[in-house]
This record gives C-alpha cells, sequence and structure tokens, in this order.
C-alpha cells in the first residue's frame, strides 16, 4: 500500500509541471527526468557490489556522439540518439573485462581515472569536441517530421525514458536477473560454486548501465544544443551516488527518490550560495547517519523474522 501511495504521488510530482505552467519548472523537471535515468543506471552497478565513477563519461559519451552524428553526418538525431547510447555500451563492453577483475576502491579509481581521461580528451580534442568552450549549435530532436522545441515536449521526452529506465530496471530486479546480480553481491563464492559467471553478469550489467547513461546524455544534448566537458566531470558521479545514498540502493525506486530530492537542491539552495556545499555535505551526513538504507527504506521495511 505504501509503494502504490509513493508512486501516486510521484506521478501527482509528474504532473506538478503542467499545473505550475512555468518554463523554469518545467526545467528542473526535465533535468530530474534526464538524470533519474542515470541514477538508476549507477544503481544497477551498486546491486553488483560495484561502485563505478564511469558514468559521468559515458553520458559524456553518449551526448557527444549524439550531437555530432547528427550535426556533422546528418544522421535523424534518434538514430544518433541510440548511436550515441550503443557506442557507450561498446565502450564499456571493451572495458568490462579489465576493469571488472578489478574489486572495491582499485574499480573505484580505475573507473575514476577513465572518467578523467575522457573529459580531458572533451577538452584537448577542440577541432571535435569545442574544447572548453563547448560544442554549440546542436540541433533540436526531431522524429517523423515532428521538431520538440518547447520545454514542456523535452520534459515528456525524458520522462518516457525515465518511465523505460525504471520499468527495465524493476524487471530486472525482480527476476532471475536480479536474485543473481544480489547473490554476486553478497556472496560471489557461492554464485560460482552453482554455476554463475560472475565476470560476464558484471560485463553485462556494466555494459547495460551504460547504455542508459548514454541515451541519458543524448536527449541532453538535444534539450540543452550546448556541451561543455564540465558537464560530465567527477562532480556529475558523486551527485549520481549521493543521489542512490538519499534515495536507496536497494529498490529501483530508491533513484529516482533520490533523484528528484537532489537535483533541485543547486537551484533552491541559490540565495545561499557560499553556503551550498555546506548544506550538501550536512544533508548526505544525515542520510548516512540516521536513514542509511535511504528514503525508499521507509517505504519497503524489512520484515523481521521470527525468532
Amino acid at each position: 500500500m505504501k509503494r502504490l501511495i509513493l508512486l501516486a504521488a510521484i506521478v501527482i510530482l509528474a504532473v506538478l509541471p503542467w499545473l505550475a505552467n512555468n518554463r523554469y519548472v518545467f526545467h528542473i523537471a526535465t533535468m530530474i527526468a534526464i538524470m533519474a535515468p542515470l541514477a538508476l543506471s549507477m544503481n544497477l552497478m551498486l546491486r553488483i557490489g560495484q561502485l563505478s565513477m564511469a558514468h559521468s563519461a559515458f553520458m559524456g559519451i553518449g551526448a557527444y556522439a549524439s550531437a555530432l552524428l547528427t550535426m556533422r553526418l546528418g544522421l535523424p538525431p534518434l538514430a544518433s540518439l541510440l548511436s550515441g547510447g550503443v557506442l557507450a555500451a561498446l565502450t564499456a563492453l571493451v572495458l568490462g573485462p579489465v576493469f571488472l577483475r578489478i574489486k572495491g576502491v582499485y574499480f573505484v579509481l580505475l573507473t575514476y581515472a577513465f572518467g578523467q581521461i575522457v573529459n580531458l580528451v572533451f577538452q584537448e580534442w577542440t577541432s571535435l569536441f569545442g574544447g572548453n568552450s563547448g560544442l554549440y549549435g546542436i540541433p533540436k530532436f526531431s522524429l517523423a517530421g515532428y521538431r520538440l522545441t518547447a520545454v514542456s515536449q523535452y520534459y515528456v521526452f525524458a520522462l518516457l525514458f525515465t518511465a523505460l529506465a525504471y520499468w527495465m530496471v524493476r524487471a530486472i530486479e525482480r527476476s532471475d536477473i536480479g536474485a543473481i546480480l544480489q547473490s554476486l553481491n553478497e556472496d560471489e563464492m557461492l554464485s560460482r560454486s552453482i554455476g554463475a559467471d560472475a565476470l560476464s553478469w558484471r560485463i553485462a550489467v556494466f555494459t547495460f548501465s551504460a547504455a542508459i547513461a548514454g541515451i541519458s546524455g543524448g536527449i541532453y544534448a538535444f534539450y540543452i544544443g550546448f556541451l561543455s566537458p564540465q558537464a560530465f566531470g567527477f562532480q556529475l558521479s558523486v551527485d549520481l551516488v549521493v543521489m542512490n545514498v538519499i534515495g536507496g540502493t536497494s529498490a529501483a525506486l530508491g533513484p529516482l527518490l533520490g533523484a528528484i530530492v537532489v537535483v533541485p537542491l543547486p537551484e533552491l539552495l541559490r540565495e545561499a550560495k557560499q553556503y551550498q556545499l555546506l548544506i550538501y555535505g550536512l544533508c548526505l551526513m544525515v542520510f548516512l547517519i540516521f536513514i542509511k538504507q535511504g528514503l525508499v527504506s521507509l517505504i519497503d521495511r524489512p520484515r523481521r523474522k521470527p525468532a
């Protein structure tokens, strides 16, 4: 019942921009809808016990690929968007067999280094990516002759992808695959003893989550119309982790709640800009100390086993 009430509340929040009928509210809602699938992709990695700091790079790969394929090669935006997701997934597929043999803090550092390298390429290859000056003139998304121009249209577009990403992650969570992924996190030796190929499953999750991040990046590129390496830096990876911590990693609903809370924070704290990081840190400390399992734990409390 609590879950149904919460889902109903999320639906009401999704409709709120139309009730407010304000462009600024639509922009914040659109950014939440773009970041929520990213947080879900990070959640998949956390489910297998791997904290990836490379997802900001995968988003950047998808964003730049979508923009450049449309601008330079004239591909239809939908084909460019999907190609950006595929390119991000292929990158993860190539790196996965190497990266995922490493665990713990070494994996975190390795993915962090990869993200920094990708961001440095975006900055230094100015003839292709525009460098720190950015990539301008990205055309608006269009499909079957229908061109998205209004922020409300991009909100619907991003919201549909968020719903699709949530449905896919939720389906994985409730399937036998979800049980395998959980076992990899909790007891990998036991999983291997019953025939699960741990490395292959980790690579599959890494690749799938990168595809989600890449498509989110493509939607971001078409919506903003301008790309800068700064948007895909280390701070984005930290934000994705915070979204999962605040929302909770135990269910697909957690990252959605985290995105709803975290994405608007910089705007809500705009008047106290000099204290943003302090307030941000204090909020995170409160959740880590008092709500360790995130907001989703307030809805799905685990049942205690009888003594």
